[in-house]
């Protein structure tokens, strides 16, 4: 399968990411491990967590996503086949937050505990915490490369503004650079990132792995009215879908799935994986059945006239 570099790093991804923020969450048991084995048997080797997943859920604190992943690498013996992705930064409680020199090294430490592994291979700052300099952020993760517990960088949540700088102080000060970034990106939520985003990417040739890539689950045409959303996690973000605009892109999806022999997901995922500076789609799947058809979008190829289509059918100007 097709393997992207995360910017400049020298790591290698396939061209879909397995999104953990299920685990411990939507998924849970022996599930976890069969989603994962099936992924990674798929051909595919990146699986992306956070300390703080999923501490929404009632009676969660946070690391359950990373415990979970860390009770398969042992029991699979799978390290050396995965590349494994989490964030720093996010709150999970009383003084446990931000991005502050020896926040980040406790957190990593703790991290790498749940994770039961002796390295990350991509570690994230999941929101930005405009009280720290960007250089004392830089720093830890200089000291935690050089300690061998972390291989490379990204950020998540950033202004533009914010990535410049920091990319600016690890030139100057010699300090590790951002390889990747993390932001929201799919066929629905489109403006934000290729207007403000897209071209600081493709000049400083920084990895883009998007997340909510199906917008939350609503471009697989599951949802298509208030009622479906009934007894969903996802309602609160979904019911932002249900637009004009949002019933267009479904039809379209619709229409190419049905040409290509394929599903929606698929195809608004491979529209992801054909854009220009994306590396890698985040995928969520809570079932071997699910995980299949988002799988698919990794050997979908898209025609010129199929994009253009489904810029036209999402466009936002």
């Amino acid at each position: 399968m097709e393997k992207r570099e995360l910017g400049n790093s020298g790591i290698k991804t396939a061209p879909l990411v397995f999104g953990g923020n299920v685990f411990g969450w939507t998924v849970k048991g022996n599930d976890n491990a069969l989603l994962l084995d099936a992924f990674l048997d798929s051909g595919f080797n990146t699986v992306d967590t956070a300390d703080a997943y999923s501490a929404w859920v009632p009676g969660n604190t946070g690391g359950e996503s990373e415990t979970e992943i860390g009770k398969w690498l042992k029991q699979s013996g799978k390290r050396d086949k995965v590349i494994i992705a989490t964030k720093v930064g996010a709150e999970l409680g009383p003084g446990k937050k931000g991005l502050k020199k020896d926040y980040i090294i406790k957190a990593a430490e703790d991290s790498l505990t749940r994770l039961q592994t002796d390295y990350i291979d991509l570690y994230q700052s999941h929101y930005d915490d405009a009280s720290t300099p960007v250089e004392e952020t830089l720093k830890a993760y200089d000291q935690l490369i050089k300690d061998g517990k972390v291989r490379t960088i990204g950020a998540s949540n950033f202004s533009v503004e914010r990535l410049h700088e920091s990319l600016k102080a690890s030139r100057e000060k010699s300090l590790p650079a951002y390889q990747v970034l993390q932001p929201e990106y799919n066929l629905f939520d489109r403006e934000k990132y290729e207007t403000t985003f897209e071209p600081f990417i493709k000049e400083q040739n920084i990895g883009v792995i998007s997340y909510f890539s199906l917008a939350s689950g609503f471009l697989s045409g599951k949802y298509r009215s208030a009622a479906d959303l009934e007894g969903s996690n996802r309602a609160g973000m979904v019911k932002n879908y249900l637009t004009e605009r949002g019933f267009r892109i479904l039809k379209a999806l619709d229409e190419i799935a049905a040409q290509c022999n394929s599903n929606p997901s698929a195809v608004a995922l491979a529209w992801l994986i054909a854009r220009p500076g994306i590396t890698a789609p985040i995928v969520s799947a809570t079932s071997l059945s699910q995980l299949h058809e988002l799988t698919q979008a990794a050997t979908l190829k898209l025609s010129n006239e199929t994009i253009e289509a489904l810029n036209a059918a999402s466009a936002y100007e």
